[in-house]
């Protein structure tokens, strides 16, 4: 899998300096076609907010096969498959996969940059498509718009008008009410202080006579009193105190008036946006509620042939449907296991390996496994483990504990079988050689050994035939085959292959399969009964006692009924199978102990 990118991560990296247009994206993704053809590697472009596709790099001048807008996209990270994520525009859904988790989250950044670029639900939009809101503020200097809901503001700007009036006239009757009190003041001080002078006066020398000028008259009682001219401050004759007091007062009335009938038009002001607020709010709600549904429905109608439609929790297969076409697909399956097998081979004896001999970079790994399985697989079902008989026929019986996580079923399976005429070294060769793998497993369509570790240490890589509607499995193990030494004289001969999920950097996960991780181990005990007499021991003095565990996680959802359906019915036929072959395999030939 390769792909041409200067750089995905969804930063500013991503941003053509001159242009300021995100940067053109070139890879290979998987891209799902129909049931029948699967995943498809094709060439993906994403430019100028545009995402094609063509069937490969070098078919780019023919023209695309298939292009969508990012403008109004949905892009989708896959709930389950970790490489997958979908795009959608209305109608028309892409199916796509990257090659690992990583590169699938750098094409969903790149393509949501190409997507804000494009004009909708960025910030970069909102910058450039101005409100028209924020400019009539602007300009007006209030935090209220112009607009045709405003009608009603003109009477409010009118009443702060004429309180700005009033204002100025209160402020001009305020000083002119402060010149007549400061003249009145000093009128009055300086009449005392001539009253003060006078008296002192006539106490000292009082006049007898009456003065022409009538500045003394005597009163009433016989005393005098000099007469003043009455004070008379400058500027105060051309006031009009009476007019100035009912002009003051009527202003202050206007103000008040004016103040109330503002308080009242910002009260239905408020009221009447709480209003609008509600209505918004209102709107607001109908349309997330109608978002909300119209994804479920996206989610719940997936295109009809897509892999949801196939496999997954949204699948509009209901379960029935589902293991029907399961049990379809294992019935021809079925079919091509029947028809003859012209492979041949010979068995070849493996050297006994003990822990010390088989060294390699996973050989700690190896031995946790064989002593794992050596302590728990070999235990009885009794006790708490909830075990649960599923299968018995003749010798076989089959158990299962039912254990689920995230809603995928990871049931363990412990199987045991007791055959006749074969050793447990002969079953544990052929269950792990992989030159003779295809004879007697016809799940697989393809495997290859990825690398040899040592003489009795694998790893292998292998595709299991599609069981449509399921999406098609892969897995990558190491294979161990290993001799039990025994520990006294009375313990049966044993031998054991365990099969265990691993990483390797040559074989990835595919964007083609769903991943399965395994940890599989089929442990044999060679029981020998002495023959008659001198008689030499022949196969009918052979028994082997198998225990077969299994803990499979298929790495994607599926319905659990059909699951544990497909266990309980393809355990007991693969064991029969395998077994079948190897007493075929070994018939008339030397015993290999």
């Amino acid at each position: 899998m390769s792909e041409k990118s200067s750089n995905s991560s969804g930063s500013d990296e991503d941003v053509d300096p001159e242009s300021g247009q995100p940067v053109e994206l070139g890879g290979v993704l998987s891209k799902w076609t129909n049931y029948i053809h699967g995943w498809q590697d094709r060439w993906v472009v994403l430019k100028n907010n545009t995402l094609s596709y063509y069937k490969s790099e070098d078919e780019r001048e023919y023209g695309c096969r298939g292009s969508l807008c990012l403008s109004k996209a949905i892009i989708t990270p896959h709930e389950f498959d970790e490489c997958r994520f979908d795009v959608s525009v209305n109608d028309s859904v892409w199916y796509l996969r990257a090659e690992d988790p990583e590169h699938r989250h750098q094409w969903i950044d790149s393509i949501e940059l190409h997507k804000a670029e494009s004009g909708y639900g960025s910030e970069s939009s909102l910058r450039r498509h101005g409100s028209m809101l924020s400019l009539t503020s602007a300009a007006s200097g209030f935090s209220a718009t112009s607009t045709s809901s405003f009608k009603k503001g003109h009477s409010l700007r009118e009443k702060l008008a004429e309180m700005e009036t009033f204002r100025d006239i209160l402020c001009r009757q305020v000083d002119t009410l402060q010149k007549y009190f400061d003249g009145c003041a000093d009128g009055v001080s300086k009449d005392e202080f001539q009253r003060d002078r006078v008296v002192e006066e006539d106490e000292d020398d009082f006049p007898t006579s009456t003065r022409p000028d009538g500045d003394c008259l005597h009163n009433n009682n016989g005393s005098k009193e000099k007469l003043f001219p009455p004070a008379s401050p400058k500027g105060m004759n051309g006031i009009d105190f009476k007019g100035e007091a009912i002009t003051f007062k009527a202003t202050t009335a206007g103000i008040l008036s004016t103040l109330s009938h503002c308080i009242e038009l910002m009260v239905k002001r408020e009221d009447s946006w709480q209003k609008r607020l509600d209505k918004e709010l209102e709107k607001r709600r109908r349309v997330e509620d109608a978002y909300k549904s119209a994804l479920s429905e996206l989610k719940k109608k997936s295109q009809y042939g897509g892999p949801d439609y196939e496999e997954g929790p949204n699948s509009l297969i209901n379960e029935d449907e589902f293991f029907d076409a399961v049990e379809a697909a294992l019935d021809r399956q079925d079919k091509i296991e029947e028809q003859p097998h012209s492979h041949s081979s010979s068995l070849s004896s493996v050297q006994l390996v003990s822990a010390s001999d088989d060294v390699h970079r996973f050989s700690l790994q190896v031995e946790e496994m064989v002593q794992n399985h050596m302590t728990y697989s070999l235990q009885d079902m009794g006790g708490d483990a909830n075990w649960q008989l599923v299968v018995e026929e003749g010798e076989m019986k089959v158990y299962r504990r039912e254990v689920e996580e995230n809603g995928i079923v990871l049931d363990p399976l412990k199987a045991t079988h007791a055959v006749k005429g074969v050793t447990g070294h002969e079953l544990c060769h052929y269950f792990w050689d992989t030159d003779v793998r295809n004879d007697w497993e016809t799940t697989i369509e393809n495997f290859n050994v990825v690398e040899t570790l040592s003489e009795s240490a694998v790893i292998v890589y292998q595709t299991h035939k599609r069981v449509w509607p399921a999406s098609q499995r892969d897995v990558l193990y190491l294979s161990a085959i290993r001799k039990i030494l025994a520990t006294n004289e009375n313990d049966p001969d044993t031998w054991l292959v365990c099969n265990f999920s691993v990483d390797h950097e040559k074989a990835q996960p595919s964007n083609r399969c769903v991943r399965a991780k395994i940890n599989v181990a089929m442990i044999c005990q060679t029981l020998v009964s002495p023959p008659e007499g001198d008689k030499e021991i022949s196969r009918d003095n052979v028994l082997c006692k198998i225990t077969y565990v299994a803990n499979v996680n298929p790495g994607g959802w599926a319905p659990a009924s059909v699951l544990r359906a497909v266990a309980k019915r393809e355990y007991p036929k693969f064991l029969k199978r395998f077994t079948s072959y190897v007493q075929e395999k070994t018939s008339g030939k030397p015993i290999l102990f």
